[in-house]
């Protein structure tokens, strides 16, 4: 990418890098140091990207740790067996963050948006990240001939996330994961037709609820 760059100082990633370090401690994450850098590497990536892509609307580097670090990381728990789509990736929320500390998982990271693949590309690149892959594809047209044990969304609708269940994506058994602000009974498109399962995630230094929904594909 051209154009000017925006690099952390070393007291801006040590700030970040000990903010990063308290939101895993509470969320009962150890990441080694090696996936603590790479971490933090992933979001000075985001940050100089972001400059000419507008690739996420949060832009201060420390709420960056909070909604996309933690935010993604408090799914880890959730994870079910080793194959890992994230639909809609954008810029690799939260799939490639749980490439990071997950290395025993391979991620696909699925989205139709060019500029953000492109991103996702470089950061798996950069960060030498041998268990995700990034995929510009659409969801309704996706087909890669293998199943997922857990597909997860962070920024997907709902109604589109659900139809998965009628592609062969979803593996048996397997895990079906909806990433919201609000408890799904907020909005009754967020409600799932078959039986399902809320979990209200604390998200360190996050004010305001998040929530996720579990689908099982027994």
């Amino acid at each position: 990418m051209s154009g000017a760059t925006t690099d952390l100082t070393p007291a801006q990633r040590e700030r970040l890098g000990e903010r990063l370090q308290a939101g895993c401690a509470a969320l009962g994450i150890a990441p080694t140091a090696a996936q603590h850098d790479q971490l933090i590497d992933y979001l000075q990536l985001l940050l100089r990207w972001n400059r000419a892509y507008n690739l996420t609307a949060v832009r201060d580097p420390d709420e960056m740790v909070v909604r996309h670090l933690l935010d993604s990381l408090a799914v880890l728990p959730h994870l079910l067996g080793e194959r890992v789509l994230d639909l809609g990736t954008g810029p690799g929320l939260p799939g490639l963050v749980l490439a990071i500390v997950a290395p025993e998982c391979r991620v696909r990271l699925l989205d139709s948006n060019g500029k953000k693949v492109r991103f996702v590309r470089q950061a798996v690149l950069e960060l030498g990240l041998a268990n995700a892959e990034p995929v510009q594809a659409r969801i309704e047209t996706y087909r890669p001939g293998e199943k997922f044990s857990t597909i997860v969304s962070r920024a997907v609708a709902a109604t589109d996330v659900l139809r998965v269940r009628e592609t062969g994506l979803l593996d048996t058994p397997g895990r079906l994961l909806l990433m919201r602000a609000h408890h799904p009974e907020v909005d009754a498109a967020e409600l799932p037709t078959e039986p399902f399962t809320v979990h209200r995630l604390q998200v360190p230094f996050l004010d305001g609820p998040r929530h996720l929904i579990a689908i099982e594909n027994d």
